[in-house]
């Protein structure tokens, strides 16, 4: 995948006339990109234009105009881009009711450690979860964890291929797994060489 760009971006004069438009298109696009694990978790999975709405927004949001200030938040959401043999993604767990995200945060430290997808039959990939900064403390995880995936050659020629992906989580506090729809699936061999 390409990196993110000044050029890849719209002015921000640019960016207000077709915001709608923009987004539309990105929503609609996220759509076969989230994988939901169980009722509480999810993987929202990153690309290149998930990054550049998300830059787009700061920028817009921020009103940064200068070359300087469009670097920084490029140097920002660059890494989140996948890079041709892995995936990357927004880890979250998700409860509506505050109270009982709190508790369930305190029971699940380390659950980004057991988070995994598998290429059918090949093995399990683990994630490599939170390079930017530490995620958790001795009380509690964050509820927002970003993670990568990094595939063999031929794992990521077999999803080129059409073969099923599972994603799951194995903690203590949370276990659970999915099948991907081939529809995510297919979206998601568009981000491999």
């Amino acid at each position: 995948m390409n990196k993110l760009t000044r050029e890849n971006l719209y002015s921000l004069e640019k960016y207000s006339a077709i915001r709608n438009e923009f987004r539309a298109k990105v929503m609609e696009h996220k759509k076969n990109r989230r994988v939901a694990i169980g009722k509480h978790a999810a993987l929202y999975f990153e690309d290149q234009l998930t990054m550049q709405y998300q830059v787009q927004e700061m920028l817009r949001i921020e009103r940064i105009f200068e070359a300087e200030g469009i670097q920084d938040e490029l140097d920002v959401y660059n890494p989140l881009i996948p890079d041709g043999m892995n995936w990357k993604a927004t880890f979250m767990i998700e409860y509506d009711d505050v109270d009982e995200r709190k508790q369930a945060l305190a029971r699940m430290i380390g659950i980004e450690r057991g988070l995994w997808v598998q290429v059918e039959g090949f093995a399990k990939v683990s994630a490599i979860a939170n390079e930017d900064l530490e995620r958790e403390t001795g009380d509690k995880t964050s509820s927002v964890h970003f993670v990568r995936f990094e595939l063999t050659p031929e794992m990521a020629a077999a999803v080129k291929q059409g073969t099923r992906i599972k994603a799951g989580i194995e903690h203590p506090a949370y276990t659970e797994e999915t099948i991907l729809s081939a529809e995510i699936r297919d979206s998601l061999a568009g981000d491999l060489h």
